[in-house]
């Protein structure tokens, strides 16, 4: 399959992930958060399971365990504390770091060349994701901001190390390991910190279905399968897709406003995930003091 065709089925994943905002809101009990994280990631990886029949062998018990806590336990649980103590635009703002993070991990463990270029297009996705969810009536809280940077490290971590840590399975084999391995890690955490769930509706049914089975477990296999084909800057540089999916779904769906800032925002974004993919295919300068 070309590259081409790699990239687009990636990027479907954070496209779709964008919808997660509208799903909770018009679908979900409200303040459930890391009670709707496990059902989005247990019930969708053990069902992944029954279909491949494969479990780890093992070092890749331990290594799915750290995978899954990265990428699910670890990452949604300090999103939502920045989700709760944050405006939503800066809680966003603050993930769109990750594509930094993944750079400057990816050189420290895969050894990759840091490029000027993906840095650029980095720091310019970030700065159109600010231009499209901050707001002038944004406040700071400390708390909020340490978890919003340290869920950005944990997914930029988790992305690198499942380039790293590439075992003899399929993708599909691969997520379902590590959405499991987070469920099973959410479990006592939402069971200890949250309420027990009221009885659930036929709608709360269907949008527990869809985060399950569409927001985690199709998303995330293509999210890993791009992980084992694209280089991790051009892959990380695709959550980008998210803030924009979100916004244009909250304008169509639920009636908010699009400005000319936002706007902006979204064609600044999208040259950057441009710019960055473009990066990949220039040779990387050489470091100081090494010859040709």
């Amino acid at each position: 399959m070309s590259r081409s065709s790699d990239l687009l089925l990636t990027a479907l994943a954070p496209a779709i992930w964008g919808s997660t905002y509208v799903v909770t809101t018009l679908m979900l009990p409200a303040d459930y958060p890391l009670t709707v994280a496990m059902l989005r990631a247990l019930p969708a990886g053990i069902l992944l399971l029954l279909a491949v029949r494969q479990l780890p062998q093992g070092i890749w018990w331990l290594r799915t365990f750290i995978l899954g806590a990265l990428n699910f336990s670890v990452f949604w649980a300090l999103l939502f504390v920045a989700a709760y103590r944050l405006p939503g635009g800066v809680a966003a703002t603050l993930g769109a770091i990750q594509p930094l993070v993944v750079i400057l991990l990816a050189r420290v463990l895969l050894g990759s060349p840091i490029r000027s270029l993906s840095v650029v297009a980095a720091i310019s996705g970030l700065a159109g994701v600010a231009l499209l969810v901050l707001t002038p009536k944004a406040t700071l809280d400390p708390v909020g901001i340490a978890a919003g940077l340290a869920s950005a490290a944990s997914m930029g971590l988790g992305t690198v190390l499942s380039r790293r840590w590439q075992p003899p399975v399929s993708a599909l084999t691969f997520t379902s390991w590590q959405l499991t391995a987070g469920g099973i890690l959410l479990l006592p955490v939402a069971l200890l910190a949250e309420p027990a769930l009221p009885p659930l509706t036929a709608l709360n049914v269907t949008g527990l279905a869809y985060l399950g089975l569409i927001g985690a477990a199709l998303t995330y296999v293509l999210w890993f399968r791009g992980v084992a084909r694209l280089e991790p800057a051009v892959v990380s540089s695709l959550g980008f897709l998210s803030p924009i999916s979100a916004v244009l779904l909250g304008w169509g769906v639920l009636g908010q406003s699009l400005s000319a800032a936002q706007m902006m925002g979204m064609a600044i974004v999208v040259a950057s995930v441009w710019l960055s993919q473009r990066a990949q295919r220039l040779p990387a300068a050489p470091l100081a003091g090494r010859t040709a």
